[in-house]
């Protein structure tokens, strides 16, 4: 995606935006500043990003807004989740400065997927500044989730396919991850919980219900009746990627620091690379209960901070670096899938100890597969 020119990003396309329901209200009524034909004055007291603390959208769409501090996408909950597991409190200040310099600019407001692109792949309207009910995939959704989960789905890894649903089905980001999920990270966990008490908490997307499931729109999958005979014997045995996903991106070591020639801060991961791992379900419960799941190499290594500190990551191994993974490139047919003996006592696709750096070994216990399941006769 090219970056847009400096006009580009602040143009108001008049007639098209004048026409909308947001045209209709003074220029103030969002963004503040005086009403005056002169430059100064009108930019005084100027807010620039009216939705960045989701107060202003709330003004006339409280539904939409009303968990907005809650959502994963503001709130990053899932990125301190990890960071807290793996250091400790006396790093905290550290890391929270670590954190505003690298990893705040993923933080989303409501501008950023209806309004414009997202900061941190230079911002600028979508459609001179027209509100756009559902976010674009190119340019909002898969602009932030384009390295993995836009090249897998759209099939821009070379030799692997797009995924069947973006192929054949032709859907897109909001066809599975709907408007209540995004604006509202507890809402298919409040169908059975109170989230008000104090013990509840969603911290990642692996910690509640799957939403959206597979079994969403399939959902005869291995229920009574269900023709494909290998659905009913898994059942909850597998995840469903483990048989329909291909090979993904999975990345090493990321580090980051502030450059010495222009001042700014940036990251460099040490490899990127094309795989394909099953192991143990590193947290096992009611909503998944597999044995084997789809495992990412994510790219985390004790030394990732050290530009703002020695061993600020003093629990590295408390939690694995390959981790539960649900790849967006879903194929019908794969070769895993292509017998049963294609998975069964092929070692090459779980991850066993010896596929696991020598110096991860310990942090990757609980997802490390201790033994391949066995080849079987032909059905």
């Amino acid at each position: 995606m090219a970056p847009l020119e400096p006009w580009e990003k602040v143009f108001i396309a008049r007639d098209e935006f004048l026409a909308t329901a947001h045209g209709q209200m003074a220029c103030t009524y969002c963004h503040g500043g005086q009403q005056s034909p002169e430059m100064e004055t009108a930019h005084t007291g100027l807010v620039a990003d009216p939705s960045a603390k989701g107060e202003t959208c709330a003004t006339c769409h409280g539904d939409q807004t009303a968990h907005f501090e809650k959502s994963l996408h503001v709130s990053l909950a899932g990125y301190w989740d990890r960071l807290d597991a793996r250091s400790a409190p006396e790093h905290k200040k550290t890391l929270e400065k670590m954190f505003g310099n690298h990893c705040a600019s993923c933080h989303t407001s409501c501008g950023d997927c209806h309004i414009s692109q997202p900061g941190s792949v230079g911002g600028g309207f979508i459609a001179g500044h027209v509100v756009q009910k559902t976010p674009s995939m190119s340019r909002n959704c898969t602009a932030c989730h384009g390295s993995r989960v836009g090249n897998e789905y759209l099939g821009k890894n070379e030799e692997i396919p797009g995924d069947v649903h973006f192929r054949q089905g032709r859907m897109n980001c909001v066809s599975c991850h709907g408007g209540s999920d995004m604006h509202n990270s507890e809402a298919a966990c409040t169908q059975c919980h109170d989230t008000s008490q104090a013990v509840f908490q969603v911290t990642n997307r692996y910690s509640g219900a799957q939403s959206p499931a597979c079994e969403s729109c399939h959902e005869t999958v291995g229920k009574q009746g269900d023709a494909v005979t290998q659905h009913v014997i898994h059942g909850n045995k597998l995840a469903c990627q483990v048989c329909h996903s291909v090979s993904y991106m999975s990345c090493d070591g990321c580090h980051v620091a502030i450059s010495q020639k222009t001042g700014k801060p940036f990251f460099k991961t040490e490899r990127s690379y094309m795989s394909f791992f099953i192991g143990l379900n590193p947290q096992p419960n009611y909503h998944r209960p597999y044995q084997y799941v789809v495992l990412r190499h994510v790219p985390a290594a004790p030394t990732s901070y050290q530009y703002y500190g020695e061993n600020l990551l003093p629990n590295f191994d408390a939690l694995p670096t390959w981790t539960y993974a649900t790849p967006h490139n879903i194929q019908r047919k794969t070769p895993q899938n292509a017998s049963c003996n294609a998975c069964h006592g092929n070692d090459k696709i779980f991850l066993t100890a010896d596929k696991v750096k020598p110096e991860e070994l310990q942090a990757n216990q609980p997802v490390i597969v201790p033994e391949v399941p066995p080849a079987i006769g032909t059905p």
